[in-house]
């Protein structure tokens, strides 16, 4: 029996549209991302990044064997789930007679499922002890719509590392929740997964570790670099 193949992808637009990119990660047999890739689309919506990162995953996966993909993206996977069979039959055109948005990608991730053992599940973005895999398509694209960069594991490089998701701090008063910095500022976050800092020294995963200038690394290099 033919094991299936879990994966997750995720696309980002740093504006909607602005920035772009899209990213997936196949899981290995630990569960742990084994392969994975990212790459820039310059300036593009979200729901483009979210589809390409769909079709470039089902280009990557062997179409042989099933694949289970991982999406925190409503609208792509209702695109190729829901509304795609209509679409089809109405010659690409929505219920309204008007043309299908993002006509290319979806016509082109209709092919890629012809005759493919393909399971979607959704899985809600930015959740604490959310879904792993999510996680890391999610840091790869955001990471990739910054540099404007692709990536990869066949370059030898990890996913960056996911900011985790926190609590927001209640105000003594209020009872609110107040709005808090977050890593961008020099919040410090657990790396999921081993890095190297641009002191050129490693990190494991699980260690604290705090964004700079450079990205992420080792809280005393952070403030080193700003002091």
């Amino acid at each position: 029996m033919v094991e299936r193949i879990i994966a997750a992808c995720d696309g980002a637009s740093k504006g909607n549209p602005g920035p772009a990119a899209w990213a997936w990660v196949i899981a290995g047999a630990d569960g742990e991302v084994a392969a994975w890739e990212a790459g820039p689309l310059g300036r593009a919506t979200n729901n483009v990044a979210e589809l390409t990162a769909l079709q470039r995953l089902l280009e990557a996966a062997a179409p042989q064997v099933p694949l289970e993909v991982r999406m925190d993206s409503q609208y792509a996977m209702k695109a190729v789930t829901t509304w795609l069979p209509g679409w089809r039959r109405k010659g690409w055109k929505t219920a309204a007679g008007t043309p299908v948005a993002n006509r290319d990608l979806v016509v082109a991730i209709d092919g890629l499922l012809a005759g493919r053992d393909v399971t979607f599940v959704y899985t809600p973005a930015h959740q604490v002890d959310g879904d792993r895999l999510n996680a890391a398509a999610d840091s790869a694209a955001s990471h990739s719509a910054r540099t404007q960069q692709p990536a990869g594991s066949a370059a030898g490089s990890i996913p960056p590392p996911s900011e985790a998701p926190t609590a927001a701090p209640r105000s003594p008063k209020s009872g609110r929740p107040r709005r808090s910095s977050g890593a961008s500022s020099g919040g410090s976050v657990k790396a999921r997964f081993p890095g190297r800092c641009s002191c050129g020294r490693s990190y494991a995963k699980g260690e604290t570790i705090t964004k700079n200038a450079d990205g992420w690394g080792h809280p005393a290099c952070a403030g080193a670099a700003s002091a």
